[in-house]
């Protein structure tokens, strides 16, 4: 190779996981000192045109034509984030020597796949390791090994051409590096499960920079492996590939349903207590929306079956009964391919594959950026009247409020159960196994719009999901990660808290991988029970 690597790499395991210059302070005062005088200076134009020389991929600079492209996020609410670098690492190897250099300098540092965080933590001002050059999507037989840069929609296209599927989600510009770390909820999750329970193996580079192979096995770093099963990115190291189960292609039958807001209550009634306890072969989420100075809200059921449509429409019909009164609204497809109900349900039936991305991902990309503020919540017994009522009346709050420019707003659930509600809590990192569905609460606006509105946003759906306090389980979803939640340890991971914390400390000591809601950062607030 004719890079310089900044430190060697322990390619089988974890017995040198401290921080190279601290490890050798005691018998090398001078390494000692070269590394204290390196963290107070910081890295030199001559440091970074090093890091540059030794890596395959490009590292992209301030100043560079591409910067402005490079450093964004999804969400442009972090378009303030300069990075001082951006690296497009095309292995394992460029990530170890991209660790080294953050070592070295004590430079803040982030992994970013897709750039989907909520808080904005898969961005930094320091250096971004950004894997989405590890795109690959190769199936043989049963099994997919996916690099971590792969978006979900080219994972469900790749998959799709070898007549194959995983579950997964809906966003088609997400990583399915953070989709799998944080768990994987998605549309044929209740009955194939979530992305993360069905995962093989993974390729991951840890604090030390050694690159490990981690499974369910005992002697491949298994307790790393059941870490990386919700346990959340950016907490134990930077995966570079994935290998995942897989599951003949199915062809979903996709519907859509709406009815006038006045049968929102019987609708939210007759919904929670159809889709969490449906066949496995159903998935089914709720909608209701608002706009600031809007007309009436909007209350719309969709989802999909693996199955024919006239199971469908059967299954249809029982919901029909329950509420009461059929929908004004009804679409009801034939099955569909695999790849078409999944670019249905990213919005992208009328752009097709090439144009689900973003335009400088993909040449003919025309998907763009969207701000966007959100919470979560699980749910583990049906709402009562009285949430029923609670939930209904902020949506029809957003309706008084002064907001932004484009302002929209509202919940929407993702029914559970079936295969996500069979696996034990402790399985996996997942703990999230006991709901009926799931909840996140979402404003969105025009980017560039006022900040008073967006401000007046924001603080409805703070006061909108406090109000749902008492009705939800306490618990949220890691991937919807929020700044705001105080006991986010328990939200996030309940009695797999303890756990992680434990193999956090194994494989990185120090410390490195950190974020304002890293594992093991900060105290608990309450016991973690579950």
């Amino acid at each position: 190779m004719k890079r310089r690597a900044f430190l060697g790499i322990a390619a089988g395991g974890v017995a040198a996981v401290a921080v190279p210059g601290v490890a050798r302070a005691a018998t090398d005062g001078s390494l000692a000192s070269s590394s204290i005088l390196a963290r107070l200076t910081g890295p030199t134009p001559a440091d970074w045109t090093a890091l540059a020389r030794d890596l395959a991929g490009p590292l992209v600079r301030p100043g560079e034509a591409s910067y402005g492209t490079a450093r964004l996020l999804f969400d442009p609410r972090f378009d303030g984030q300069r990075p001082a670098g951006i690296a497009y690492v095309k292995s394992a190897h460029d990530v170890s020597t991209c660790l080294a250099f953050v070592r070295k300098f004590g430079l803040p540092f982030a992994a970013r796949s897709g750039g989907h965080s909520y808080a904005g933590w898969s961005g930094t001002n320091g250096l971004i390791i950004d894997v989405s050059d590890l795109k690959t999507v190769a199936v043989s037989g049963a099994t997919a090994a996916v690099g971590a840069g792969t978006r979900l929609i080219d994972f469900y296209h790749g998959l799709a051409a070898k007549g194959r599927a995983v579950p997964g989600g809906s966003c088609p510009t997400v990583g399915i590096a953070g989709l799998t770390l944080g768990g994987g909820v998605g549309v044929t999750a209740r009955a194939n499960g979530l992305t993360c329970d069905n995962l093989e193996s993974l390729q991951i580079v840890t604090a030390n920079g050694a690159v490990l192979t981690a499974t369910p096995d005992p002697r491949h770093y298994s307790d790393l492996f059941w870490a990386c099963q919700g346990g959340g990115g950016g907490n134990f190291g930077v995966v570079t590939a994935f290998t995942f189960r897989t599951v003949p292609a199915p062809e979903p039958v996709l519907f859509s349903l709406s009815w006038p807001w006045s049968h929102a209550a019987r609708v939210v009634a007759a919904w929670q207590s159809w889709a969490p306890h449906a066949p496995d072969a159903l998935w089914s989420n709720l909608h209701l929306a608002a706009a600031p100075g809007g007309r009436v809200p909007t209350v719309n059921v969709g989802g999909c079956y693996l199955g024919s449509d006239g199971e469908a429409a059967n299954l249809l019909n029982q919901l029909y009964a329950k509420v009461g009164a059929s929908p004004s609204s009804h679409f009801l497809s034939f099955p569909q391919p695999f790849l078409t109900a999944m670019l249905a349900e990213a919005g992208c039936s009328s752009l097709g594959y090439q144009a689900c991305h973003l335009p400088w991902y993909v040449s003919g990309g025309k998907l763009s950026r969207q701000p966007q503020f959100a919470k979560s919540d699980y749910f583990t017994t049906p709402l009562s009247t009285a949430g029923i009522n609670t939930l209904l009346a902020g949506i029809v709050a957003l309706q008084r409020v002064h907001g932004a420019a484009g302002g929209v707003g509202g919940i929407a659930f993702d029914a559970l159960g079936g295969a996500v509600n069979r696996v034990k809590p402790n399985a996996t990192a997942f703990v999230h196994r006991n709901a009926l569905f799931g909840a996140q609460y979402t404003t969105d606006w025009t980017n560039g719009a006022s900040s008073a509105g967006i401000n007046n946003q924001h603080a409805w759906l703070r006061s909108y999901w406090a109000s749902m306090r008492r009705y939800a389980s306490g618990q949220a979803y890691q991937n919807y990660i929020d700044p705001d939640l105080t006991n986010w340890q328990q939200a996030y991971y309940g009695g797999n808290y303890a756990r992680l914390v434990g193999i956090k400390k194994k494989y990185d000591p120090t410390g490195l991988f950190t974020f304002p809601q890293a594992i093991g950062t900060g105290k608990p607030t309450v016991a973690v029970t579950g």
